[in-house]
């Protein structure tokens, strides 16, 4: 069996080659419908139509750029928003919703914890996120896909408020009869 190693991506035409076919393990039901259009002001590495029939642009970054990433994406995705009804005059047998909006999915060597924080804060609107890794395996190199574990089409739900309780004087949680003491010894820390 080769020995799996960690490496540096491929070029990135075949980084991007590698990808497309990893797609579904991430969007499933995904069909690509473009690759390499021009958007609001740079390339949309992939355009598809996902099992929702939702159109999805799909960003591919580079280490160490993903609030970069972010805002690109956001800038394409209004500006194909924008578009999208001439899109379907042109290609009606797409079969996009155009009701159904247009996804996101930002893949990148790694997303720090603001950076998912900042995609989940766009709430129904967040983009998926997905980290690519390059492993040698053998005398070749592969693109593994994975999603992110945050998932930021659905926000955490904060933990629920303990039930309403006496809230102690005392920022440790202690109780005066935790520590035994009578009113006067109390009325001497307030």
């Amino acid at each position: 069996m080769p020995d799996l190693s960690l490496t540096a991506a491929p070029p990135r035409h075949e980084l991007l080659r590698q990808l497309r076919l990893r797609l579904p393990e991430v969007v499933p039901g995904l069909r690509l419908v473009a690759e390499g259009i021009l958007g609001a002001d740079s390339r949309i590495d992939f355009v598809g139509v996902d099992a929702e029939r939702r159109l999805t642009l799909v960003l591919v970054g580079q280490p160490d750029e993903e609030f970069a990433l972010l805002g690109r994406a956001l800038a394409h995705r209004a500006w194909v928003e924008a578009r999208l009804g001439d899109w379907l005059q042109l290609a009606p047998e797409l079969g996009v919703r155009p009701e159904a909006g247009v996804a996101l999915l930002l893949m990148s060597p790694g997303f720090t914890p603001e950076a998912e924080a900042a995609a989940r804060s766009l709430g129904e609107a967040a983009p998926r996120l997905a980290v690519f890794r390059c492993v040698r395996n053998g005398a070749g190199v592969e693109a593994l896909l994975e999603p992110t574990r945050r998932r930021p089409d659905r926000p955490e739900q904060p933990p629920s408020p303990p039930a309403a309780a006496p809230v102690p004087a005392f920022r440790t949680g202690l109780t005066d009869a935790d520590l035994g003491l009578g009113p006067d010894e109390r009325a001497e820390f307030e």
